[in-house]
């Protein structure tokens, strides 16, 4: 409710009532089916309208500000059209989130927001911190950009960006852009809140949209992985990300049919508002923390708290001995045999004091090469003969990956541990 327009309001209410950000998610889904393609394509409209008029007038006031003319004047209160494809950037001006990602190909750009028959517009909105030189240097080139005479009605700066003019934003856009570089972005909610208004996404594959992202939802930038040449990277994803707008995002906004509707840019449209708002909302992520985190953490308080505090002491107890008798771990060898079928690891673990059932002995691989991230529990196979506190642990995993991605580690356990945060104790494996 925060960031919806007064139309996306309209349009929620009546499908599916007032309350609906207080019951169950998928209830909204459902609710997006019932609705037409009319009404969507006409409260995207009146959003982007809203949206338009709004700019005008803080440009007005922005240039009369600076003491513009009255013909320039004239010009910005001009500037847009409420039916054409409206595009909007608008974050703080870093070098990582790469704000002037489209500015590294001008004439291009120019010529997509000038075209004759399929013209798009932008909106540009943003700050950079006081010491920052590479943001304020990126603003400076934005706003000389907008100032060129063949795109001035087409692109526009908004000054003093805050969160009025982000909900502004969020609420008009047909798209919203985001460009950071991977992996920087820490999450990107702005192009979530563009979903209960209608607003498609186009960013890289990065923060929340390498969770949301499907081919019928927005558009992706990126291949998902990180690259170490940053130069040679950007240069690929401006040529994407063009490509992506003239191929691809502005063809589908104008193909219209009989009754002057974008068929597939509607279904894009429904299936976003119908698998991502309910998804990427306030509700959603409420609802997990209570059945996933404060629900557990109450039955486990109450369960520690039963019979005298039996089980927290028993926990109590356990954390110390791991503690005072965890410097005592070492390793023995490890033994790796390769095959068709998978990696077979057998490794010695020296655990002293500790008995094997107070921790876990794992195979940890991290994300490399465009494989995810792995952790597998290694089996005790028994004592290792002529040790005290020796074991040996044993795992077997599919040979997807080298061996050499895997690294073992001892990790504490206890049924009734929150392991990491109660007991942030690893031994890893030498390399």
């Amino acid at each position: 409710p925060s960031w919806d327009s007064p139309w996306a309001d309209r349009l929620w209410t009546d499908a599916c009532g007032k309350e609906r950000w207080l019951g169950d998610p998928e209830r909204l889904s459902e609710a997006v089916a019932r609705l037409t393609d009319a009404q969507l394509w006409e409260f995207r409209g009146m959003e982007r309208r809203d949206l338009v008029e709004y700019a005008r007038r803080r440009l007005v006031r922005q240039y009369s500000q600076r003491g513009a003319s009255a013909e320039m004047l004239g010009l910005v209160r001009g500037a847009l059209d409420p039916n054409v494809l409206t595009i909007g950037f608008a974050r703080r001006f870093t070098e990582y989130k790469r704000p002037a990602l489209l500015l590294t190909q001008p004439e291009r750009l120019a010529r997509l927001l000038a075209s004759a028959d399929r013209p798009v517009q932008l909106i540009i909105a943003g700050k950079a911190h006081p010491r920052d030189a590479q943001g304020h240097a990126d603003v400076a080139a934005w706003a000389a950009f907008v100032q060129r005479m063949d795109v001035r009605t087409r692109a526009v700066f908004l000054e003093d960006y805050d969160m009025a003019l982000a909900q502004e934003l969020v609420q008009g856009v047909d798209v919203w852009i985001n460009t950071p570089r991977r992996p920087w972005e820490a999450s990107g909610t702005s192009g979530m809140k563009a979903l209960v208004n209608g607003g498609l996404n186009l960013s890289e594959l990065d923060g929340w949209w390498a969770e949301a992202y499907a081919p019928e939802l927005g558009w992706a930038l990126g291949d998902g992985l990180e690259h170490a040449d940053a130069a040679a990277c950007d240069a690929a994803e401006a040529e994407q990300l063009f490509g992506l707008l003239e191929r691809q995002v502005v063809p589908e906004f104008y193909a219209r049919d009989s009754a002057g509707i974008p068929r597939a840019w509607v279904a894009r449209m429904r299936a976003s508002l119908a698998h991502l708002t309910p998804r990427f909302s306030s509700n959603r992520m409420l609802a997990e923390y209570l059945e996933r985190l404060y629900a557990p953490a109450a039955e486990a308080h109450a369960a520690r708290s039963a019979h005298g505090l039996e089980l927290a002491r028993a926990l109590d107890g356990w954390a110390r001995d791991v503690r005072r008798h965890w410097p005592e771990i070492h390793w023995g060898n490890v033994e790796v045999a390769s095959g068709a079928d998978g990696h077979g690891f057998r490794v010695q673990v020296m655990l002293g004091a500790l008995p094997p059932g107070s921790v876990r002995v794992q195979l940890y691989a991290e994300p490399m090469d465009g494989h995810p991230g792995e952790c597998h529990a290694m089996a005790a196979a028994g004592p290792l003969p002529g040790t005290a506190g020796g074991y040996v642990f044993e795992a077997r995993v599919p040979a997807v990956r080298p061996a050499g991605h895997y690294t073992p580690r001892v990790v504490p356990w206890h049924p009734a541990a929150r392991v990491p945060a109660e007991l942030p104790l690893v031994r890893w494996y030498p390399r």
